[in-house]
């Protein structure tokens, strides 16, 4: 699971997405984003109803302290899952990784080219990874604040959205494709397509 910083000779672009660019794309991600968490919340409505969140049964404090929690471990989140991709790509050799927010994205980006295997490693390890973590947690916490943590659960799969999107358009192409990820787009290159 190597990445290659050079393009190999008979490589050309024949597929790209920039997020931040194509505004017609970043609405469909963040459409897709929308209807998972949907389909995630509203489930789990019925199970533990979302007024458990909001309750000051056990006081205003305790009400304040989740609220502030999710604020700070979404971001903590980004973060980590933003780490993961860029140990995913440090996994599959890549020397340097660049992270970066542009005020709608946060990125995990390099100059490396990635085959489709790694590249769809590298995609889905953050979401795969702590949608795990993040399910044991779950099942470990008190009542009152299973949702806090459900939350963490919705941003970590709805946030995968492009993730998702990526893995499911690159798994068409063929297997001699070579992703470069520069962090909110990608490029796609092959010998077979051009």
């Amino acid at each position: 699971m190597k990445s290659v910083n050079i393009l190999p000779e008979g490589y050309k672009e024949f597929y790209s997405v920039d997020l931040q660019k194509d505004k017609k794309m970043s609405l469909l991600v963040n459409g897709i984003a929308f209807v998972i968490g949907l389909l995630m919340f509203i489930p789990m409505n019925f199970f533990v109803p979302i007024s458990t969140l909001f309750s000051m049964e056990n006081g205003k404090a305790e009400y304040m302290i989740k609220m502030l929690s999710i604020a700070v471990l979404t971001v903590i989140y980004m973060v980590l899952h933003e780490l993961v991709h860029g140990i995913s790509m440090k996994l599959c050799g890549t020397k340097k990784v660049k992270y970066g927010f542009t005020g709608m994205y946060a990125f995990a980006g390099s100059d490396d080219y990635y085959g489709k295997k790694p590249y769809i490693f590298i995609a889905l390890a953050p979401v795969v990874l702590w949608g795990i973590v993040l399910a044991v947690i779950n099942f470990c916490v008190p009542y009152e604040w299973i949702w806090v943590v459900y939350f963490l659960q919705i941003v970590n799969i709805s946030g995968a959205a492009g993730d998702f999107f990526v893995t499911a358009k690159f798994s068409g192409f063929s297997e001699d494709i070579l992703v470069k990820d520069h962090g909110v787009g990608m490029i796609v290159y092959s010998k077979i397509y051009e």
